[in-house]
């Protein structure tokens, strides 16, 4: 499956609705996700989808439209900052639906979504569920909690994991989260920026949180959940191309404009990553003891193996033993080379290696299929025939080697 890589933005913060907005503008399906949410056995709620200017931008607006017992202040600035709205009682403001994670999760089992959606909408509420717990010092299933038992935070989820996986992403990068700071109101009183919720989530899920001036809450315990349930990567590629750009609007008023940007990016032809070199030298081993390591390295997950004549001190005949391997493999490797020769040392070297994007991908030919090995550059793509596929079919159909390669290498063509 080719990766679909979506980087965040987190300029202005994150949160939920911001979320599902930039995924969106990015070309997720509203009919999909519409569907989605009829389908949810909840109500005491409308969705809007619309376009909003900010700093004369157009961006995506998603908003959750709640009833009268439903609506929580969540986007009145006055009532954040500590100033109730008139008339509105101690009781008032309590009689929401408090559900605790296991009313949850079966809300995102009865609803007509995807099996992956339904795994991530279930982490990001996990991942919340377990902050909270910590938060107010009581086990995770007795966690009862008004942030997430909201109608308008259950729909922001779910809606984020139904439009993630209607685009079909693998891959999230979120480099830093600005946050504000200062107090805000929440359910449990005034809390200091950035409340506990999103303090244990960040604690937890090692989220790069960056404090800016500003005064209010530019992270949501919901949009720190669901960086910490789908973020994959932290850095950018080094190289990287954008296919498309998302943009979704806050609905909080701070000194910056509240947005959220997401794009779809490619990385570059290139991308480097670490590999260790083994090397040793052995003038006291036989070629069947040499053939026989080389396969246990192999099978053992070595990405090469191969070793050359020279000439050692005294002018010895000897063979020099390479191995290309993950980090986190070497000791392994080196246990088998100690196991299967009669070395007595390996040296070990770090390597950066440039390595062209590849996967296998499968083609039909007349003589049946066959697995080949695509590698990108740029915009180019090559196909190389693997050897054991090619083999498999000259046994089977009685053919000489370079005659099925050749077939094979022509139905490749067919895929450019």
């Amino acid at each position: 499956m080719e990766r679909q890589i979506l980087y965040l933005e987190c300029e202005s913060g994150i949160s939920g609705d911001m979320t599902v907005a930039a995924l969106l503008d990015l070309g997720a399906d509203q009919n999909v996700l519409k569907q989605a949410l009829r389908s949810l056995p909840i109500n005491g709620f409308e969705i809007a989808i619309s376009r909003v200017k900010k700093s004369g931008l157009d961006l995506c607006d998603f908003h959750v439209v709640l009833d009268q017992v439903h609506e929580n202040h969540d986007h009145d600035m006055e009532y954040l900052h500590g100033h109730a709205p008139e008339n509105e009682s101690h009781h008032e403001h309590h009689s929401h639906e408090h559900r605790g994670l296991t009313e949850i999760l079966q809300i995102i089992n009865q609803a007509d979504l995807t099996a992956q959606a339904k795994e991530t909408a279930g982490r990001i509420f996990r991942i919340l569920a377990e902050a909270e717990a910590k938060a107010h010092g009581v086990p995770l299933k007795e966690v009862h909690f008004h942030e997430v038992g909201a109608v308008d935070s259950i729909v922001d989820i779910i809606a984020t994991a139904v439009c993630l996986d209607d685009l079909g992403i693998t891959d999230v990068i979120v480099a830093k989260l600005n946050e504000g700071q200062g107090m805000i109101r929440c359910q449990h009183g005034i809390l200091p920026v950035p409340v506990p919720a999103v303090m244990n989530i960040a604690e937890a899920h090692k989220l790069p949180l960056h404090i800016t001036e500003t005064k209010g809450e530019l992270v949501t315990p919901t949009g720190a959940a669901i960086v910490a349930a789908v973020r994959t990567f932290d850095r950018l590629p080094e190289v990287f191309t954008i296919e498309k750009v998302g943009m979704g609007a806050g609905k909080r008023t701070y000194d910056r404009p509240s947005m959220l940007r997401a794009m779809l990016i490619c990385e570059g032809s290139k991308e480097k990553d670490t590999i260790v070199k083994l090397e040793t030298n052995v003038d006291d081993c036989t070629g069947e003891c040499l053939g026989y390591t080389m396969e246990r390295l192999m099978e053992a997950g070595a990405k090469d193996v191969h070793y050359m004549p020279v000439y050692m001190k005294k002018n010895r005949p000897a063979y020099q033993l390479n191995v290309i391997c993950r980090e986190e493999d070497a000791e392994r490797m080196e246990q088998i080379i100690f196991a299967e020769t009669t070395t007595i040392g390996i040296r070990r070297m770090s390597m950066e290696r440039t390595v062209q994007q590849r996967e296998i991908c499968v083609v039909e030919t007349p003589l049946g299929k066959a697995k080949v090995k695509m590698c990108r550059y740029g915009d180019t793509r090559r196909f190389y025939p693997e050897y054991e596929s090619v083999a498999a079919l000259c046994r089977i159909h009685g053919k000489h080697y370079l005659e099925v390669f050749r077939l094979v290498q022509y139905y490749c063509g067919l895929l450019n």
